[in-house]
Protein backbone atom coordinates (compact mmCIF):
# COMPACT_ATOMS: atom_id res chain seq x y z
CA UNK A 1 0.00 0.00 0.00
CA UNK A 2 1.18 2.92 -1.07
CA UNK A 3 1.55 5.77 2.34
CA UNK A 4 1.80 9.41 0.44
CA UNK A 5 2.43 10.74 3.52
CA UNK A 6 5.45 9.31 4.70
CA UNK A 7 6.96 9.10 1.05
CA UNK A 8 6.46 12.50 0.66
CA UNK A 9 8.05 13.34 4.25
CA UNK A 10 10.59 11.13 3.53
CA UNK A 11 11.35 12.87 0.30
CA UNK A 12 11.33 16.20 1.88
CA UNK A 13 14.02 15.16 3.87
CA UNK A 14 16.35 13.43 1.40
CA UNK A 15 16.16 16.99 -0.90
CA UNK A 16 17.22 19.16 2.30
CA UNK A 17 20.14 16.65 2.46
CA UNK A 18 20.84 16.68 -1.05
CA UNK A 19 20.81 20.25 -0.95
CA UNK A 20 23.02 20.06 2.33
CA UNK A 21 25.41 17.86 1.13
CA UNK A 22 25.86 19.92 -2.75
CA UNK A 23 25.35 23.34 -2.01
CA UNK A 24 23.39 24.48 1.18
CA UNK A 25 22.76 28.28 0.08
CA UNK A 26 22.20 26.62 -3.70
CA UNK A 27 18.82 27.11 -5.46
CA UNK A 28 16.53 24.03 -6.40
CA UNK A 29 16.43 25.27 -10.64
CA UNK A 30 12.96 23.18 -12.27
CA UNK A 31 11.42 23.32 -15.77
CA UNK A 32 8.08 24.13 -15.41
CA UNK A 33 6.07 22.04 -18.02
CA UNK A 34 2.51 22.76 -16.32
CA UNK A 35 2.23 18.79 -15.89
CA UNK A 36 2.00 16.97 -13.02
CA UNK A 37 5.70 15.99 -12.86
CA UNK A 38 7.52 19.25 -13.01
CA UNK A 39 4.18 20.32 -10.61
CA UNK A 40 5.06 17.93 -7.57
CA UNK A 41 8.91 18.26 -7.68
CA UNK A 42 8.86 22.24 -7.78
CA UNK A 43 6.10 21.70 -4.66
CA UNK A 44 8.22 19.13 -2.78
CA UNK A 45 11.32 21.32 -3.15
CA UNK A 46 9.30 24.46 -1.75
CA UNK A 47 8.28 22.08 1.31
CA UNK A 48 11.88 20.88 1.52
CA UNK A 49 13.89 24.72 1.18
CA UNK A 50 11.25 27.28 1.45
CA UNK A 51 9.60 29.70 -1.71
CA UNK A 52 12.57 31.63 -1.66
CA UNK A 53 15.03 28.68 -3.02
CA UNK A 54 13.13 27.38 -5.82
CA UNK A 55 13.03 29.17 -9.55
CA UNK A 56 11.09 28.02 -12.05
CA UNK A 57 12.10 28.39 -15.71
CA UNK A 58 8.76 27.93 -18.28
CA UNK A 59 10.28 27.46 -21.42
CA UNK A 60 7.93 27.22 -24.52
CA UNK A 61 8.69 26.49 -28.34
CA UNK A 62 7.72 29.17 -30.35
CA UNK A 63 3.77 29.15 -28.64
CA UNK A 64 2.98 26.41 -26.36
CA UNK A 65 -1.01 25.91 -26.07
CA UNK A 66 -0.47 24.77 -22.51
CA UNK A 67 1.35 27.92 -21.05
CA UNK A 68 -1.07 28.62 -18.53
CA UNK A 69 -0.81 25.52 -16.80
CA UNK A 70 2.65 26.63 -15.86
CA UNK A 71 1.90 29.73 -15.73
CA UNK A 72 -1.14 28.96 -12.72
CA UNK A 73 1.63 26.68 -10.77
CA UNK A 74 4.04 29.29 -10.55
CA UNK A 75 1.47 31.65 -9.23
CA UNK A 76 -0.30 28.67 -7.03
CA UNK A 77 3.23 27.85 -5.08
CA UNK A 78 5.00 32.30 -4.97
CA UNK A 79 7.96 31.01 -6.64
CA UNK A 80 10.33 33.05 -8.83
CA UNK A 81 10.34 32.49 -12.10
CA UNK A 82 11.48 33.26 -15.56
CA UNK A 83 10.46 32.35 -19.10
CA UNK A 84 12.92 31.56 -21.61
CA UNK A 85 11.28 30.74 -25.06
CA UNK A 86 13.56 28.14 -26.86
CA UNK A 87 12.57 28.55 -30.37
CA UNK A 88 15.01 30.17 -32.08
CA UNK A 89 17.95 28.76 -30.61
CA UNK A 90 16.25 25.13 -31.99
CA UNK A 91 15.76 26.55 -35.35
CA UNK A 92 19.12 27.67 -35.27
CA UNK A 93 20.42 24.64 -34.45
CA UNK A 94 18.36 23.13 -37.43
CA UNK A 95 19.64 25.80 -40.01
CA UNK A 96 22.76 24.97 -39.54
CA UNK A 97 22.71 21.17 -39.49
CA UNK A 98 23.67 20.92 -43.54
CA UNK A 99 21.35 18.32 -43.77
CA UNK A 100 17.37 17.11 -42.46
CA UNK A 101 17.08 15.80 -39.07
CA UNK A 102 15.33 12.85 -38.69
CA UNK A 103 11.74 12.83 -36.85
CA UNK A 104 13.26 11.65 -33.40
CA UNK A 105 15.91 14.35 -34.00
CA UNK A 106 13.26 16.49 -34.43
CA UNK A 107 11.26 15.44 -31.43
CA UNK A 108 14.35 15.30 -28.90
CA UNK A 109 16.23 18.64 -30.08
CA UNK A 110 13.64 20.66 -27.73
CA UNK A 111 14.06 18.47 -25.03
CA UNK A 112 17.78 18.92 -25.04
CA UNK A 113 17.91 22.61 -25.85
CA UNK A 114 15.75 23.21 -22.64
CA UNK A 115 18.32 21.38 -20.86
CA UNK A 116 21.00 23.94 -21.61
CA UNK A 117 18.87 26.76 -20.66
CA UNK A 118 18.14 25.47 -17.29
CA UNK A 119 21.57 24.94 -16.84
CA UNK A 120 22.47 28.59 -18.11
CA UNK A 121 19.61 29.76 -15.84
CA UNK A 122 21.09 27.15 -12.73
CA UNK A 123 24.95 28.31 -12.78
CA UNK A 124 23.96 32.10 -13.08
CA UNK A 125 21.65 31.64 -10.34
CA UNK A 126 23.80 29.72 -7.71
CA UNK A 127 21.66 26.83 -8.67
CA UNK A 128 21.02 22.90 -8.62
CA UNK A 129 18.71 21.40 -11.29
CA UNK A 130 15.95 19.59 -10.72
CA UNK A 131 15.16 16.08 -13.19
CA UNK A 132 11.43 15.38 -13.09
CA UNK A 133 11.65 12.28 -14.43
CA UNK A 134 9.04 9.24 -13.27
CA UNK A 135 9.82 5.56 -12.96
CA UNK A 136 6.81 4.42 -15.32
CA UNK A 137 7.96 7.19 -17.91
CA UNK A 138 11.85 5.96 -17.24
CA UNK A 139 11.15 2.58 -17.34
CA UNK A 140 10.16 2.32 -20.76
CA UNK A 141 12.13 5.14 -22.22
CA UNK A 142 9.95 8.01 -22.35
CA UNK A 143 12.46 10.17 -21.41
CA UNK A 144 15.19 12.24 -23.79
CA UNK A 145 18.97 11.65 -22.52
CA UNK A 146 20.56 14.47 -21.72
CA UNK A 147 16.91 16.31 -22.36
CA UNK A 148 14.53 15.54 -19.48
CA UNK A 149 16.27 12.70 -18.60
CA UNK A 150 19.26 14.59 -16.82
CA UNK A 151 19.61 17.12 -14.12
CA UNK A 152 21.45 16.65 -10.72
CA UNK A 153 18.67 15.55 -8.28
CA UNK A 154 15.49 13.42 -9.02
CA UNK A 155 12.77 13.51 -6.54
CA UNK A 156 10.53 11.61 -8.62
CA UNK A 157 12.54 8.83 -10.49
CA UNK A 158 11.75 6.24 -8.20
CA UNK A 159 7.54 7.13 -8.25
CA UNK A 160 5.28 5.68 -10.41
CA UNK A 161 2.37 7.66 -12.40
CA UNK A 162 -0.35 6.65 -9.80
CA UNK A 163 2.05 7.61 -6.78
CA UNK A 164 3.21 11.12 -8.40
CA UNK A 165 -0.12 12.51 -8.50
CA UNK A 166 -1.01 10.79 -5.10
CA UNK A 167 2.01 13.14 -3.73
CA UNK A 168 0.54 16.02 -5.98
CA UNK A 169 -3.06 15.49 -4.33
CA UNK A 170 -1.59 15.60 -0.65
CA UNK A 171 0.45 18.52 -1.75
CA UNK A 172 -2.75 20.18 -2.78
CA UNK A 173 -1.79 21.11 -6.19
CA UNK A 174 -4.79 22.04 -8.67
CA UNK A 175 -6.34 19.08 -10.03
CA UNK A 176 -6.00 20.79 -13.94
CA UNK A 177 -2.44 19.95 -12.83
CA UNK A 178 -2.24 16.63 -11.19
CA UNK A 179 -4.65 14.90 -13.64
CA UNK A 180 -3.84 16.64 -17.03
CA UNK A 181 -3.73 14.67 -20.00
CA UNK A 182 0.09 14.37 -21.04
CA UNK A 183 0.74 15.12 -24.92
CA UNK A 184 4.29 15.00 -27.17
CA UNK A 185 2.69 18.47 -28.39
CA UNK A 186 3.97 17.19 -32.01
CA UNK A 187 1.85 14.46 -33.16
CA UNK A 188 -1.19 15.60 -30.93
CA UNK A 189 -1.23 12.28 -29.73
CA UNK A 190 -1.85 11.96 -25.67
CA UNK A 191 1.46 9.94 -24.48
CA UNK A 192 -0.78 7.03 -23.56
CA UNK A 193 -2.02 6.71 -27.56
CA UNK A 194 2.12 7.20 -28.86
CA UNK A 195 2.81 4.43 -26.11
CA UNK A 196 -0.13 1.89 -26.90
CA UNK A 197 -0.59 0.92 -23.07
CA UNK A 198 -2.20 3.16 -19.98
CA UNK A 199 0.40 4.20 -17.28
CA UNK A 200 -2.20 2.46 -14.74
CA UNK A 201 -1.63 -0.91 -16.93
CA UNK A 202 2.09 0.31 -16.56
CA UNK A 203 1.54 0.91 -12.90
CA UNK A 204 -0.11 -2.21 -12.47
CA UNK A 205 2.75 -4.64 -13.98
CA UNK A 206 5.96 -2.54 -12.36
CA UNK A 207 4.33 -2.39 -8.73
CA UNK A 208 2.71 -6.04 -8.55
CA UNK A 209 3.60 -7.89 -11.94
CA UNK A 210 0.48 -7.58 -13.30
CA UNK A 211 0.68 -7.76 -16.99
CA UNK A 212 -2.02 -6.41 -19.31
CA UNK A 213 -2.73 -8.44 -22.09
CA UNK A 214 0.21 -9.99 -24.03
CA UNK A 215 0.68 -7.76 -27.14
CA UNK A 216 0.55 -5.00 -24.16
CA UNK A 217 3.21 -6.77 -21.93
CA UNK A 218 5.53 -7.67 -25.06
CA UNK A 219 5.47 -4.02 -25.77
CA UNK A 220 6.40 -3.04 -22.69
CA UNK A 221 9.34 -5.69 -22.31
CA UNK A 222 10.80 -4.37 -25.52
CA UNK A 223 10.61 -1.08 -24.26
CA UNK A 224 12.27 -1.47 -21.26
CA UNK A 225 14.74 -3.95 -22.26
CA UNK A 226 15.85 -1.68 -25.07
CA UNK A 227 16.02 1.35 -23.16
CA UNK A 228 17.72 0.79 -20.00
CA UNK A 229 20.88 2.52 -21.07
CA UNK A 230 19.37 5.70 -20.31
CA UNK A 231 19.60 4.97 -16.93
CA UNK A 232 22.66 3.72 -16.64
CA UNK A 233 26.11 6.16 -15.99
CA UNK A 234 27.98 6.38 -19.96
CA UNK A 235 30.55 3.47 -20.13
CA UNK A 236 34.20 4.64 -19.81
CA UNK A 237 37.47 2.78 -20.71
CA UNK A 238 39.14 2.18 -17.16
CA UNK A 239 43.28 1.38 -18.07
CA UNK A 240 43.40 0.08 -15.09
CA UNK A 241 45.70 2.80 -13.39
CA UNK A 242 46.01 4.73 -10.14
CA UNK A 243 44.33 7.83 -9.58
CA UNK A 244 46.17 9.68 -6.45
CA UNK A 245 44.79 12.31 -6.58
CA UNK A 246 42.25 14.23 -3.57
CA UNK A 247 38.57 14.09 -4.34
CA UNK A 248 36.90 17.69 -5.11
CA UNK A 249 35.22 19.44 -2.91
CA UNK A 250 31.61 18.46 -2.80
CA UNK A 251 30.04 21.95 -3.12
CA UNK A 252 31.98 22.55 -6.61
CA UNK A 253 29.77 24.27 -8.62
CA UNK A 254 28.07 21.89 -11.19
Amino acid sequence: MFDAEKVAWDCILWIRDFFEKNGSDCNAVVGISGGKDSSVVAALCVQALGVDRVIGVLMPNGEQHDIDSARLLVKHLGIKHYTVNISEAVEGIKRNIPFPLSRQSEINLPARVRMAALYAVSQSCNGRVANTCNLSEDWVGYATRYGDGAGDFSPCSHLTVQEVKELGRLLGLPAQLVDKTPIDGLSGMTDEENLGFSYAELDRYIRRGEPPEPDKKAKIDELHSRNLFKLELMPSFDPGLNVMAPVGDENQDM
